[in-house]
């Protein structure tokens, strides 16, 4: 120890010490070993975001092209399966575009012996006009083609929607006439497939003219086909050009058919059902429908349903697999290996083998939508002050007049004279108020034009009672007057007046926006019980679970639209059961209505395509629309429209609004011609990508395309808000403060509304302080000085829905043959 008790003081070292490394125990691997050991492989699960960020640069770029390299064979496989003795014939629709050429002699000269093909007449579309197979040994290729009517339009885009090719066969000097210009309208909106552009006559022409005719149709048609070839069609020679084009041309891919399996009937047969009682009579007037075709697309499922364009969902009992009636052979099978051209050699004669039958368990259902419940409401139990009032109003005494010998039970189930008024009138009153469409508010407008009408045939009528002789003179004038009188009798006076009336609401509706008057002889406050104020229409909140209509506890609402879809396409995209594509299959279709068979019958197209899970439940399904530039009449909102939405086709009442990003949507009165539109509707449930179609059918048959897009999502929450706008004229202005007038006109709808936010047309904001007298003035006040020439507007809001007029069964329109092209076609064309 050391001297004098001193302690030694331990050694403190300081901050820059050495620190040496610890001892590797050999516990670990460096990275360099685990590289070595995995020689490169990756572990099959989702690489991190560290992972990613530390692949090397050549890993990304082998990956890269392995991606791409993949992607370019799945390409190259599905063009080089379409038309193959592996994939189904490839399928040509030849349209006319113009009334001046005849599109059957193309498909003449495809038929001649020059072209080096096998023709097979009966392996078309049964009851077609010219439908027929061609087998090209040459090119390896086979192909169906089909020549729809052009004069129907509902035929035309049923054999667009799944054709791999269309050929438009356009006249040699004006390309396409008024009629070739709407067709072209509607397959550009539903989707247009490849496609080949004919001319005809070229050849009829002087050889000096045949390329000065060439190219002035070349600078015609570059508006719709910038990156068109024309081929014209005039020799054998010209046809064997023209399908080597076509067999080698690059397929567009049209993602609404391609991931549904879909083919085009070419032969069917029809048996009825019988009675179960062993009479043998027809039962029900349904019966099995028997339909043969190539599958396109996609694998088809017998367990899923079928929907039948224009006729509506069915099922399926069986998927029967008969000899390929077009067979491709282009070599003797070898000996020991019988492959696919064995079984195809017969050509239709050999026996039919049953592919698969539907399970009763699994197969899915036709229920279009959901079982209404009335009993499966929202039951609360009275709260105890509605108790205590049920008790007092039980024990207040009522004095009235009852017939003698009445028991105090039988009494109360008499009622009074007075209550029967007060009920009476409260009904009339929530009658008014119930009614959905407000659109009668804007009719009160017209009304001063047409008392102004009527006044005017009340003077015209006294005058003419007054000066008869002018009268007969004046008649003799106009009978002596034969051009004029036959043009009048071309008018129809009721569709005249009706549309005169359509454009002074859209008029006005245009001028002053949303405005409607306030009734005189209703209170506001009864008048407009809907409606409620809005602090701000982008962020105030409005629940959209309040105050359901019963009309959506008959539909089906996903959780997550986006997610579901995703899923069933990426489920269908990975299916490898069920009939596979280029298939030649019969499909026994039950409960099929007799109508059906008699439209194959008649020649025209019968278009079948497997549904998706769900697709066959009723929900409210958005349409993102534009106003197609061709109508020039307003569209009204709930107006009965018909739609094509992909396969289907159906009549509907849509209402109209605004295509914004927030969680409200106000409500548009008509179809705006310069901005895109949401069509709401009340439809069966179609997964995205598809396009839409509008059209208006008049009362004498006439369709009229007033609308074209696509479809935007399905969302029953999707808030859709009508607006109404209360006026109001500043009466004295002190500064900040007004007195406003003519906006309501009693003292209880001033307190009523006192709450909402006023605003003016100048920007100025403001609320209402008091009311003044009981004539309707309110004392307001405003953030800023008001003007005398401004006007006060109150914002009222009111959820609308669409309503309930779903009909699959749309009849086919009036030939455009039969009637002359619309105005707005006819002006196009004569400018």
């Amino acid at each position: 120890m050391a001297a004098g008790g001193e302690q030694q003081q331990a050694h403190r070292p300081g901050t820059l010490k050495q620190k040496n490394k610890q001892h590797k125990h050999g516990k670990h691997r460096t990275k360099g070993e685990i590289g070595r050991e995995n020689k490169g492989r990756v572990a099959v699960m989702a690489l991190t975001k560290k992972q990613r960020r530390e692949m090397r640069k050549m890993d990304r770029r082998n990956k890269a092209n392995q991606l791409r390299r993949n992607k370019k064979d799945s390409v190259l496989t599905e063009k080089r399966k379409l038309g193959s003795r592996d994939g189904p014939p490839h399928l040509v629709a030849v349209i006319a575009l113009h009334a001046g050429v005849d599109a059957g002699a193309v498909t003449k000269i495809l038929r001649g012996e020059g072209v080096g093909g096998v023709v097979h007449e009966d392996q078309g579309v049964t009851g077609a006009k010219d439908s027929f197979g061609l087998i090209l040994p040459r090119f390896k290729q086979r192909f169906i083609f089909y020549r729809p009517d052009t004069a129907d339009l509902h035929a035309l885009l049923d054999v667009a929607k799944i054709a791999d090719s269309l050929v438009f066969v356009l006249e040699s000097t004006e390309g396409w006439d008024s009629y070739g210009e709407y067709c072209l309208s509607c397959l550009f909106a539903q989707g247009l497939p490849s496609h080949a552009l004919v001319c005809q006559g070229v050849a009829d022409l002087a050889v000096k003219k045949r390329t000065e005719s060439r190219r002035v149709l070349s600078r015609l048609v570059e508006s719709h086909f910038p990156d068109a070839r024309l081929f014209p069609v005039d020799s054998e020679q010209d046809a064997t050009l023209l399908l080597r084009h076509l067999s080698g041309q690059k397929q567009r891919r049209l993602g609404f058919r391609s991931r549904r399996s879909h083919l085009l009937v070419q032969r069917a047969t029809y048996t009825p059902n019988t009675s179960q009682n062993g009479t043998g009579g027809p039962a029900t007037g349904l019966g099995t429908l028997c339909v043969s075709g190539y599958i396109r697309g996609s694998p088809l499922q017998v367990n899923r349903l079928v929907h039948i364009t224009g006729h509506g969902d069915f099922q399926l009992s069986q998927i029967d697999a008969p000899a390929d009636p077009l067979p491709l052979v282009t070599a003797a099978p070898r000996p020991g290996k019988p492959g696919r051209d064995v079984e195809m050699m017969d050509g239709g004669d050999g026996d039919v083998r049953v592919l698969m039958k539907a399970d009763p368990e699994k197969r899915e259902s036709l229920q279009a939508e959901a079982e209404v419940d009335p009993m499966d409401g929202e039951q609360t139990w009275p709260t105890e002050a509605e108790l205590e009032e049920a008790e007092e109003a039980r024990k207040k005494r009522r004095v009235m007049k009852v017939p003698k010998g009445t028991s105090d039970y039988q009494a109360t189930w008499i009622i009074d004279d007075a209550e029967q008024e007060e009920d009476d009138n409260d009904i009339d009153s929530c009658a008014s108020d119930d009614d959905d469409d407000e659109d009668g508010m804007m009719e009160d407008e017209m009304d001063g034009d047409n008392e102004s009408q009527d006044a005017g045939s009340e003077c015209a009528s006294e005058g003419d009672d007054d000066d008869g002789e002018e009268e007969e003179e004046e008649e003799e004038e106009i009978s002596s007057t034969g051009p004029d009188q036959k043009y009048d009798e071309g008018l129809d006076e009721a569709e005249e007046g009706e549309g005169l009336r359509r454009y002074r609401e859209a008029r006005a509706n245009e001028l002053f926006p949303d405005e409607v008057d306030t009734p005189l002889d209703v209170p506001a406050k009864t008048r407009f019980q809907k409606f409620r104020g809005l602090k701000s229409f982008r962020s105030s909140p409005w629940d959209p679970l309040e105050n359901l209509p019963l009309d959506y506890s008959r539909i089906y609402q996903f959780q997550n639209f986006e997610r579901m879809r995703r899923r069933i396409l990426a489920d269908v995209a990975s299916e490898e059961e069920g009939a596979m594509e280029g298939w030649y299959v019969t499909l026994h279709i039950v409960d099929v209505p007799p109508s059906v068979m008699e439209s194959f019958q008649t020649g025209k197209p019968l278009v079948l395509v497997s549904l998706l899970p769900h697709e066959q439940k009723m929900s409210v399904m958005h349409m993102l629309v534009r106003h197609h530039p061709s109508n020039t009449e307003p569209v009204k909102s709930k107006e009965d429209l018909v739609f094509q939405c992909g396969f289907r086709r159906f009549r509907a009442s849509a209402i109209f609004s605004q295509h914004t990003s927030a969680d409200k949507h106000k409500m548009e009165r008509f179809l705006r011609p310069d901005a895109p539109t949401v069509m709401s509707v009340y439809a069966p449930i179609t997964f995205p990508t598809a396009g839409v179609l509008v059209f208006k059918q008049r009362d004498n048959g006439m369709q009229d395309l007033v609308a074209t897009g696509t479809l935007l999502s399905c969302d029953p929450q999707r808030v859709v808000l009508k607006r109404i706008v209360l006026s109001g004229h500043p009466f004295k202005i002190n500064r900040r403060s007004a007195v406003v007038r003519y906006m309501f006109f009693n003292r209880d709808d001033i307190l009523w509304f006192k709450p909402v936010e006023l605003r003016t047309k100048w920007g100025r904001r403001g609320h209402i302080k008091e009311a003044l007298g009981t004539h309707g003035h309110m004392k307001c006040v405003f953030d800023n000085q008001l003007r005398s020439q401004d006007t006060v507007l109150m914002n009222l809001y009111k959820r609308v829905y669409p309503h309930w007029t779903y009909d699959p069964y749309v009849p086919a329109p009036l030939s455009w043959v039969k009637r002359e092209p619309p105005p707005a076609l006819c002006d196009i064309d004569m400018e």
